[in-house]
């Protein structure tokens, strides 16, 4: 693979600045977020108030743990427009994320939001080895969803050109690959199997392709799985984090010269890390609950938004910025089975000592009784049989996280493809 390594002067000052230089800013921008947010928004102002807490009483960065959570429920509360903090005439553009409840959780910006969301993918993009000039394939999503327009627009502003195939018509999506010889593609991971397989379906060698960089986001996804795909693409497989209610994707991003954990951009996003039963603030270093603080966005501020996303805070290598590990899971992907805790990344990494199977995988809870049962549904490859390797996954699981569960291994295509975040969880028990 090639080295993509920055350039001396590649990199913003702010990006290997020190961490008191860092700290300083972050307080500033702190300090005036809160107090943005608590004029602006009634939900904020009502929050505060009730915790007895106000603006001035933000002095340093620790005192942002006196501060209430904001959650998702808060935003469906919300719903429409009730967490904006500018008039909806200044309102460039809104987004929304799909809702289970029937109501999505909607985010709005201002023109400055959008450039700084572009500044912040555009800084994510040459993290991970993507330079002005090289063509990149966007496979992210266009529309509601923010993936596809906030790449859109950091990978114009770094200077690359963009194609914006958007997800779905994976056949067309291999044919303009091999046409327009894309340096960078953006996607979420699980959908970028399905290009590959497609690619292979129709005779393409995939480490044939101009591709040098895969910068994929939206999904929890393994080392394991960053294996697999640079094995059978030859090129760097980078992780971008983000998330709608914070702005989109370009929270944080992996720097292709490490792939050590995603560096926050923390003069924009204050983390913390939470235990997420008693909501304390951890020490760095100490997996919990990931949250965060927005410190520049204007129309909707965002005050310590729990994630649901589980990960621990590590020091700054390849920038000054804390990283934060790869997602693990989410509290609300976590599945219980009689008393032992997994999530569907632990599985995946588990298929993939597997040789005969495949990545393509869901767990299907389903219920015997008062007890639950898993069932890992999983596709074998196309150059292997099954032969034993569910035998071999089952007794991993049970081995490696220590509950017994069914596997299934089905033909490949056995499971239905998504175009953007893989559905992991299938669950099948009936509703009490």
């Amino acid at each position: 693979m090639l080295d993509l390594s920055p350039r001396p002067g590649d990199l913003e000052a702010v990006e290997t600045a020190s961490i008191d230089e860092l700290r300083a800013l972050q307080l500033e921008r702190l300090q005036w977020s809160v107090r943005h947010a608590y004029e602006n928004v009634p939900h904020y102002r009502a929050s505060l108030d009730a915790s007895g807490v106000h603006p001035g009483d933000v002095k340093s960065l620790s005192d942002l743990a006196k501060l209430p959570f904001t959650t998702k429920a808060d935003l469906r509360d919300n719903y429409p427009f009730g967490m904006f903090a500018v008039p909806r005439t200044e309102v460039a553009r809104v987004h929304a994320s799909s809702g289970t409840t029937g109501k999505p959780t909607v985010v709005g910006y201002t023109k400055a939001d959008l450039d700084t969301w572009a500044h912040v993918v555009a800084r994510s993009i040459r993290a991970a080895g993507g330079r002005a000039g090289h063509v990149l394939h966007n496979a992210y999503g266009y529309g509601l969803f923010t993936g596809g327009l906030g790449a859109h627009a950091g990978a114009e502003l770094l200077g690359c050109t963009v194609v914006p195939v958007s997800g779905g018509m994976t056949e067309r999506q291999v044919q303009l690959i091999r046409d327009f010889e894309p340096d960078v593609i953006m996607v979420t991971p699980s959908y970028m199997l399905s290009i590959i397989d497609e690619m292979e379906r129709q005779g393409v060698d995939p480490r044939s392709t101009s591709l040098k960089v895969g910068v994929f986001g939206a999904e929890p996804w393994t080392n394991d799985m960053r294996h697999e795909m640079e094995r059978r693409l030859d090129m760097h497989a980078v992780d971008i984090y983000g998330l709608s209610e914070v702005i989109g994707p370009g929270v944080a991003s992996e720097c292709v010269e490490t792939k050590d954990g995603l560096h926050v951009w923390e003069d924009h996003f204050y983390p913390e890390v939470i235990d997420p039963v008693t909501g304390e603030v951890l020490p760095d270093g100490e997996e919990g609950e990931l949250v965060f603080t927005s410190l520049t966005k204007q129309a909707m501020p965002i005050i310590r938004y729990r994630t649901r996303d589980l990960t621990r805070l590590l020091p700054g290598t390849a920038r000054s910025m804390r990283r934060i590990e790869k997602i693990t899971g989410r509290t609300d992907d976590m599945i219980i089975l009689r008393g032992v805790n997994l999530f569907p990344t632990q599985i995946e990494e588990l298929i993939l000592r597997v040789p005969a199977l495949s990545p393509h995988f869901q767990c299907v809870l389903s219920r015997t009784g008062n007890l639950d049962d898993l069932t890992v549904l999983v596709e074998h490859r196309e150059d292997a049989a099954a032969g034993d390797a569910g035998e071999e996954l089952r007794r991993l699981v049970k081995n490696s996280i220590g509950v017994t569960v069914a596997v299934d291994v089905v033909a490949p295509g056995g499971i239905e493809r998504s175009v953007g975040k893989m559905k992991r969880i299938v669950d099948r028990r009936p509703k009490r």
